[in-house]
């Protein structure tokens, strides 16, 4: 049936996402949720919203959800952007904002998503190499380009970049849009939305996925100058009027406002990744210094598919990359505190 695709088809690579599987008993680590659940407040507010309600459709603006975003940070609703996850954002992001005539910026190790997108919408782009610790260094972007995008702290490699590089680098790329995606921001880093008010190119996105705990509601959004807010609103409007539903809507909103249920869970699992991070130290694993709910883990004397493969047969799943530079490298979500003790003990008998 290959023969009816368009050409843009066949020239796509997709994003393969973290494997589900449907194995009992396991311990899940591969794929960067929150171990800890959502907010009481916000499973009340979903729950609250399955009636009748369901036959008409939601509000397109989302307004009570980027009210209570604008709110929680700061800014107005004209400066926040919702929608469907942010991958949904991000893809609204490239198409409305990154098609450009210079090649596009991003790390040579990143959110292996930025190729996807810059194939699906024709965007020329450039790799630019992270340092040997990974650490991504702001000067090697201050040349021409169509815009630039990384994610803070970095994925898969947890590496946090210091607001004040930020800053340096957007005070000296003024002619394009600087995106910095914040999925995993509040394990540890501090946002670039101080920055918003500052610089009109300046482009922010989160997720409610990872420290609210909602990766099964799909809620993403960005934050930025109201004329970025703007076009990503054009091209949202030329796709999906109705990206968020009405459970999306109240649940999300339920969740930043929750902010006790927000920080107690927030530290938690930055708790668990020090006692984590000092274990695999222990076994002779190293990693660079990680702000995210997830580690970056290698071992001198053993093979990262095979460590793989082997914690897999005690029903623990890992994160294995098949990419140059970081082949011997394990992404390892932090899970609760008997998780990652049965990953350690597991370690322990395979190393």
């Amino acid at each position: 049936m290959s023969r009816y695709w368009s050409p843009v088809v066949h020239r796509l690579s997709p994003y393969v996402p973290g494997e589900q599987p449907k194995i009992k008993n396991l311990i899940k680590l591969n794929t960067n949720e929150n171990p800890y659940g959502p907010s009481p407040r916000a499973l009340a507010a979903i729950s609250a919203e399955v009636n009748d309600g369901l036959r008409l459709y939601p509000d397109p603006t989302s307004m009570q959800l980027r009210q209570a975003l604008a709110g929680y940070h700061g800014l107005d609703t004209a400066q926040v952007f919702v929608g469907n996850g942010s991958d949904e954002v991000l893809a609204h992001i490239f198409h409305g904002l990154l098609q450009q005539s210079a090649p596009l910026l991003f790390p040579d190790i990143t959110y292996s998503f930025y190729p996807v997108y810059c194939g699906l919408y024709g965007i020329d782009y450039a790799t630019v190499p992270l340092g040997e610790q990974f650490e991504l260094r702001v000067a090697d972007y201050v040349r021409p380009n169509g815009g630039i995008i990384f994610p803070n702290p970095n994925a898969p490699t947890g590496r946090l970049l210091a607001l004040a590089d930020i800053d340096w680098l957007l005070a000296r790329n003024t002619d394009s849009v600087v995106v910095v995606d914040e999925a995993y921001v509040d394990f540890g880093g501090d946002s670039a939305v101080a920055l918003v008010n500052r610089y009109p190119n300046l482009l922010v996105t989160q997720t409610l996925s990872k420290s609210r705990s909602l990766a099964g509601l799909r809620v993403g959004f960005a934050l930025g100058h109201a004329d970025l807010i703007q076009a990503l609103e054009r091209v949202k409007d030329s796709f999906n009027s109705y990206p968020l539903d009405r459970l999306a809507i109240a649940g999300a909103t339920a969740a930043i406002e929750d902010r006790e249920h927000f920080e107690r869970t927030r530290q938690a699992v930055i708790a668990g990744r020090e006692e984590l991070v000092r274990g695999l130290l222990e076994l002779g694993f190293t990693l660079p210094p990680s702000a995210a709910n997830f580690v970056f883990a290698t071992h001198p004397r053993h093979d990262a598919a095979e460590l793989a493969a082997q914690l897999r047969a005690r029903g623990i799943i890992v994160r294995h990359f098949r990419l140059p530079r970081i082949e011997q490298h394990l992404r390892i979500t932090i899970g609760r505190p008997e998780e990652n003790a049965a990953l350690l003990e597991a370690l322990r008998q395979i190393v």
